[in-house]
């Protein structure tokens, strides 16, 4: 389902603006929406800010609102104004929420590329060796490095965990000197075959679905915020306020 921007305005956003009480989602609410006679895949139903109005995410990551009954349906942002600033609720719960189900991820299931001196900042990356984009971002790597950011890779194979890609991965993760694997897959070299482990390719594709990602690299700064596609390091290090 595509995302439209919810444009609040009038007395709308005089609501928006007023601290409003918070009511638990109605029972069986989930069970009254449908699309096109099929029951929405809904991953989660919470309170919203304003009254009447749910929130209603999707397994995809979409996020839409309805009232209590699910008769009536906003798809896009939920903004608030307050003190002249126009803030996207939405965004904001969504980066918690990623943030907080990557922070669940431990660092040995983790590939990752530290700086030698001070970490500055620690971003996450869906990745896929098959991906030319992916290839162009981890010879980023080094570079971002030495400007102190330490990158995170998870797996995301673009063709799904029975793909050729997720072998490779899978094989990266499990050899002996993974970051070194990962680098030679990222150049089409082979990773070692005898290497086994218990490789959680499957799980980081399916934590990166339920993220919403659809793309690599997909790139999450450390306030859960997502950036799709390939970034060069200079603009990355200004999107996480450091200077070389």
């Amino acid at each position: 389902m595509s995302r439209a921007v919810l444009s609040v305005m009038g007395g709308a956003l005089a609501l928006l603006a007023a601290p409003l009480s918070l009511a638990a989602p109605p029972e069986g609410l989930a069970d009254k929406l449908t699309h096109n006679g099929q029951p929405m895949p809904v991953a989660s139903i919470e309170e919203s800010p304003l009254s009447g109005l749910y929130e209603v995410r999707l397994k995809g990551g979409e996020t839409l609102y309805t009232d209590a009954d699910g008769e009536y349906m906003v798809v896009g942002d939920l903004y608030r104004n307050r003190d002249g600033q126009m803030v996207n609720l939405t965004e904001s719960a969504a980066n918690e929420r990623r943030q907080a189900r990557l922070d669940e991820v431990p660092e040995d299931k983790r590939v990752i590329y530290k700086p030698a001196g001070e970490v500055k900042a620690r971003i996450t990356v869906f990745t896929d060796t098959s991906c030319p984009y992916c290839q162009k971002f981890h010879k980023e790597v080094p570079r971002l490095n030495r400007m102190g950011i330490a990158v995170d890779y998870l797996a995301f194979p673009r063709a799904g965990v029975d793909s050729e890609a997720a072998r490779v991965l899978s094989q990266a993760w499990c050899a002996d000197n993974a970051t070194e694997a990962l680098t030679a897959a990222m150049r089409g070299e082979t990773p070692d075959a005898t290497a086994q482990c218990e490789a959680p390719v499957a799980e980081q594709y399916e934590l990166g679905r339920e993220l919403g990602i659809q793309g690599t690299p997909a790139i999450v700064l450390p306030n859960g915020r997502m950036v799709p596609g390939y970034v060069p390091a200079e603009r990355l290090a200004s999107m996480l306020g450091i200077e070389e």
